[in-house]
């Protein structure tokens, strides 16, 4: 017997439209028409950050949603959202109901302009312990039923927000984004097609972001299987955790570790080597020159070659990537970020890439019996914590002190052989973590696709009739 998902699936119909007429939004399907946001608007509710305490019985704990909670909310993560005490009276107004719409109206960030949104979900609403309200920073909207299916609503304004739309009516004050939301509801319009089609509309693109959803918690399992996997690595060797409870082991000032492992300073195998550093003078601006790898170059696992900065002159070869060196970030005003890193398993083509000052290569020294890519997971094993090494400045940076690191950090050294094994095993779980990461970039990308045609009307949609079904 099929499930009602599956019957659904079967009466999806896409097709291309032909027939267009020309609006304010430029060109959409004659039978759609084009409403003023404002106009599917039937309520809205400013939040209420609600108590620290419990003042009186009337007083309710709620988990109190923000503006910076949407992303991991929307995926059912409660685990950051503050909880709060509302009085009875403002519960009952402000409680989020399945279809509710929530506007960030202030905050922001940087990068991160105000005017996102979040659609309140039935399956996570009852998920959650407690009832789920909104801060003053946030505002509940909700939409007209009859002529507007809330998800299209919603996943409409995300289109908007994703060109950008919002930012035109933000103001700036003391630093803060505020969001201004009247304008923005009573200037921009929506292109509506009939509801059947919204509710398509919206079902198909609701496949593509759970498909993208499910992808996300596949990473994040294999990358807590790593976790574990690394701390049974270096502790028993590669074996199984029924042959690691008959392992020899010795105690060392690292911990226990096999009996035919070494215990080595980290300056006995490799040295840590800074970044160049240059002036406006030294840099070439037509991008020609020596390209040189800065902080955005170096993400976690892999290293990118798009270079922003290029320098005139010749360079000292110790300033010059080489294939195994391990790069990592040695400057930042976050913390998490110091100690981020990449192993260097390819150079593009022949030209010589140095590497700026705010980044260090960790290189093995020659005729070290190590494994390169066992180094680069030895050092991002629970052996090394580069916080330890890391001081604030009074300018807010947080610097590694590279020269502490390489005399203090001491690491297991086992025979050549079982570091190359370990390497293998864990290189296997990061292609798993690789190819998962680039399934979720193109189901991304077909999720933008896909929004952009479907809303423009380029591309529709419908759930086809049993008779249709039996036709095709």
């Amino acid at each position: 017997m099929k499930t009602e998902e599956e019957n659904m699936e079967q009466k999806i119909c896409f097709y291309e439209e032909t027939n267009f007429k020309n609006t304010e939004l430029g060109e959409i399907p004659k039978d759609w028409e084009v409403v003023k946001l404002c106009g599917l608007i039937v309520d809205e509710m400013n939040g209420d950050w609600g108590k620290g305490v419990k003042e009186n019985p009337d007083f309710t704990e709620c988990f109190v949603l923000r503006g910076t909670d949407f992303q991991k909310v929307a995926n059912g993560d409660f685990e950051e959202v503050p909880i709060r005490f509302l009085k009875g009276s403002s519960l009952i107004k402000r409680r989020l109901q399945d279809g509710d719409v929530l506007v960030e109206l202030s905050g922001g960030g940087e990068k991160q302009p105000t005017g996102r949104v979040l659609l309140a979900r039935r399956n996570w609403l009852e998920k959650v312990h407690l009832p789920v309200v909104f801060s003053n920073f946030v505002k509940r909207i909700r939409i007209s039923d009859s002529v507007c299916f809330s998800e299209y609503f919603y996943l409409y304004w995300k289109l908007l927000y994703q060109n950008k739309k919002t930012s035109l009516y933000e103001r700036r004050t003391t630093g803060i984004r505020n969001f201004k939301y009247k304008d923005f509801v009573q200037n921009e319009s929506i292109p509506l097609p009939p509801l059947e089609e919204q509710k398509a509309i919206a079902y198909v693109l609701s496949a593509v972001q759970e498909a993208r959803e499910k992808t996300e918690k596949v990473i994040e399992a294999a990358k807590e299987l790593k976790k574990s996997l690394m701390k049974h690595l270096f502790t028993y060797g590669p074996v199984s955790l029924e042959e690691a409870s008959r392992i020899n082991l010795k105690e060392t000032e690292i911990g226990e570790i096999p009996a035919d492992w070494e215990v080595v300073k980290l300056k006995d195998m490799a040295s840590v080597v800074r970044g160049i550093s240059w002036n406006r003078q030294e840099e070439s601006r037509n991008g020609f020159g020596v390209p040189v790898l800065s902080i955005p170059n170096i993400k976690w696992g892999q290293v990118s070659f798009d270079f922003q900065h290029f320098l005139k002159g010749s360079i000292p070869p110790s300033k010059i990537i080489q294939k195994h060196d391990i790069i990592f970030v040695t400057s930042s005003g976050s913390l998490k970020n110091i100690g981020r890193n990449c192993l260097v398993t390819e150079l593009p083509g022949n030209i010589p890439i140095a590497f700026a000052s705010f980044l260090a290569v960790l290189r093995l020294k020659k005729n070290v019996n190590v494994q390169p890519d066992f180094l680069y997971y030895l050092i991002n094993s629970h052996y090394v914590d580069f916080s330890k090494y890391t001081k604030r400045a009074s300018d807010g940076k947080n610097n590694f002190q590279m020269k502490e690191f390489e005399e203090k950090v001491v690491l297991p050294l086992p025979p050549l052989p079982v570091q190359k094994r370990i390497a293998e095993i864990l290189q296997t779980v990061d292609e798993k973590i690789q190819a998962e990461e680039k399934k979720k970039q193109a189901l991304g990308n077909l999720f933008n696709s896909m929004l952009h045609m479907l809303m423009s009307g380029k591309l529709r949609v419908k759930f086809q009739t049993s008779e249709e079904g039996a036709s095709n």
